[in-house]
């Protein structure tokens, strides 16, 4: 189901059950030609199966949204994403309070968040950019994070029992310490407290080099694109020199698989490499960084 062995073994959700909820459409659409990492893929899968808490960490463009999405479309389990952002207050989680108008008189009427939506139904919830969240917003879901943890409605006076096939998920660029790098500026410096909850932590990485390439691909019709499995390497082999030199302090942006995919998509568009290297990628860079990303394209497409 995922492309690699192992002993392991996951029960996809009941198709019927989904219907009867009205949840059909909340399953991802499957990839295809979507690659998993095992380890990553095995946490997954025990969020999933053994209702672990489970958050992927690692940087931008590696695809960890991605990944908990394919996981969920090959399970047949509906999935809930929020991308958090400094603006999401406690009442968009929770719910508000709203005016509406019931036989004629205007009543105060309480409308339930995402959060309580999902908990009481088979989905797996999603949030995405973790530490760009409120910490003080996060400890909303706090006690959901323990074991069997329960949810309380204050504004209803109600404690919600989880679904049992909720499930609940994380994704982050820093694992909560914060951004030394300044590459994910608005990302926060979360509770530890809060981190211990998570059950498992998964650290997701580039792809290899021949892996990654078979996935970008994957994302168009080859044909499209002149000598695609060669230009296609190419063009990885550039992406693992910024990597490269980012480690080693020589430039400050990164190429990511998603960059890779539009630069191919914009060959596609344009007819031409080069063009759409500086288009996608190039363009972005500090300008005293543009002759050492020049190099880079130089020697992955033997350039002399």
């Amino acid at each position: 189901m995922f492309g690699f062995a192992t002993d392991v073994k996951v029960n996809k959700l009941a198709a019927e059950n989904l219907e009867e909820a009205g949840l059909v459409d909340h399953v991802p659409v499957v990839d295809q030609a979507y690659l998993f990492d095992p380890e990553t893929t095995l946490a997954l899968i025990a969020g999933f199966e053994h209702n672990r808490r489970v958050m992927v960490h690692g940087a931008h463009g590696v695809g960890k949204s991605t990944h908990v999405e394919q996981v969920a479309a090959r399970l047949g389990w509906p999935l809930l994403r929020i991308n958090l952002d400094g603006h999401i207050t406690r009442m968009d989680l929770v719910g508000r309070d709203n005016i509406v108008i019931r036989d004629g008189m205007t009543v105060t009427e309480f409308t339930e968040g995402l959060l309580p939506w999902a908990i009481q139904r088979p989905v797996g919830l999603l949030f995405d950019e973790f530490d760009a969240g409120r910490p003080d917003v996060m400890f909303v879901i706090q006690r959901l994070l323990e074991r069997d943890g329960k949810f309380t409605l204050l504004d209803q006076n109600r404690v919600i029992t989880p679904h049992p096939k909720f499930r609940l998920f994380a994704t982050t660029n820093t694992v909560g310490l914060g951004d030394l790098t300044g590459l994910y500026r608005g990302t926060n410096v979360l509770n530890q407290a809060q981190i211990d909850r998570w059950d498992i932590v998964a650290h997701l990485d580039y792809l290899r080099p021949d892996s990654e390439t078979t996935m970008v691909l994957g994302q168009f019709p080859a044909e499209q694109l002149p000598n695609a499995e060669e230009t296609v390497a190419s063009m990885v082999a550039v992406a693992n020199m910024t990597r490269t030199g980012f480690a080693a302090g020589d430039i400050s942006t990164v190429m990511s698989p998603r960059t890779i995919i539009s630069w191919a998509e914009n060959a596609i568009t344009f007819g031409d490499v080069e063009t759409a290297f500086r288009l996608s990628f190039a363009n972005k860079c500090d300008e005293a960084e543009k002759p050492t990303v020049d190099s880079y394209y130089q020697r992955a497409f033997d350039i002399s």
